[in-house]
């Protein structure tokens, strides 16, 4: 199943039944009266959260969406049926956007959670509605008020505790399926992630989400290589896995060239926790090590981490560390909550 990340969509609830206008004619009823029915109610457009789900692949090839309209009113004070609603299932971490692609309809973050994004017009009165003690055989009733219609975008970011990011070839991937059950894509050439990745981590009897995204190179805010918009599947992650190459000319300029393109990104995504960590530390030779260990420090203000995905070294205290920083953000978002108001 290939992966889709954003898709756009028109949608239309279903315009409301027309009134009938009917009297009531049966032999030996002196005074039948007005007996038209109302019309029925269009259909709803919703939008729902579901398990099971981590692309958007389905609404590239169905983009448009329309809810049934109601059934008109008849004779004898029959009501119209309603309209059936449409349903869109989304996976969590979709952002619901209008046409503009920056106006926020709706985010769904949680399995379960349902938004209506298009109201069905209400059906029409029927003539039997109009009587009135002056007017006894009304002729007249209400046509059905139209149905809502848009287009809207569909923007998936991937729910993950921990994100890692660095340039390509830096062994994120490698790193991935290392501490995963995920099955990556890995070989020696720049760009072999096209797409994201998620993975469970199971570490000291606990668990966290991490996620793996394309390489950025220099540029990649202007649209060179990839680009950048596969930040935005990292945006909502507590922390920041930065992996550098230690096999790379210069660990500390690879480590500003990254940074730069996360700061050009923007949406607050450079003030998340960072963990630096040199990978590949099994291809250095112990002098070269010490080397680029230090310029990565000068580079990032902090002592690195050393670990290589092959031989496990360093990787179980990364571990810690993103576990450490994601208990730390749960801890400080409970602590920013409101108390609950006291109740009797």
């Amino acid at each position: 199943m290939k992966f889709l990340d954003e898709a756009k969509v028109y949608v239309r609830s279903g315009d409301g039944g027309a009134g009938c206008v009917a009297f009531r004619r049966e032999k030996f009823i002196e005074f039948g009266g007005p007996n038209g029915g109302d019309g029925g109610r269009g259909g709803d457009v919703w939008v729902e959260c579901v398990q099971g789900l981590n692309t958007l692949i389905d609404y590239r090839y169905q983009q448009h969406f329309k809810a049934r309209k109601g059934e008109h009113g008849m004779g004898s004070n029959c009501h119209g049926a309603n309209g059936a609603d449409v349903l869109l299932k989304v996976p969590a971490g979709t952002q619901i956007l209008a046409e503009d692609g920056e106006t926020l309809i709706a985010d769904l973050t949680e399995v379960g959670q349902r938004v209506r994004l298009a109201k069905g017009g209400n059906g029409g009165f029927g003539n039997a509605y109009f009587t009135t003690s002056t007017n006894r055989a009304p002729k007249h009733a209400n046509p059905g008020l139209e149905g809502q219609e848009m287009w809207i975008w569909l923007r998936l970011k991937l729910i993950a505790d921990a994100g890692l990011v660095g340039l390509p070839n830096a062994g994120k991937s490698t790193f991935l399926a290392s501490v995963t059950a995920a099955k990556p894509k890995i070989a020696d050439y720049p760009f072999t992630t096209l797409h994201p990745g998620l993975g469970v981590v199971r570490s000291d009897e606990r668990e966290f989400v991490l996620a793996d995204i394309p390489g950025l190179i220099e540029g990649a805010h202007e649209g060179v290589g990839l680009g950048d918009k596969f930040l935005a599947h990292v945006e909502r992650c507590r922390v920041l896995l930065h992996l550098v190459d230690g096999t790379c000319e210069h660990a500390g300029k690879a480590y500003k060239l990254v940074r730069g393109e996360i700061e050009a990104y923007g949406q607050d995504l450079a003030d998340k926790p960072e963990i630096v960590a040199l990978s590949k530390a099994d291809a250095l030779d112990p002098d070269t090590l010490k080397e680029q260990v230090a310029r990565l420090k000068r580079a990032a203000k902090r002592k690195p981490l050393v670990l290589s995905s092959a031989s496990r070294q360093g990787v179980p205290e990364a571990l810690r560390a993103i576990q450490a920083m994601i208990e730390s953000g749960v801890a400080e978002d409970e602590a920013a909550q409101p108390a609950p108001a006291w109740q009797p």
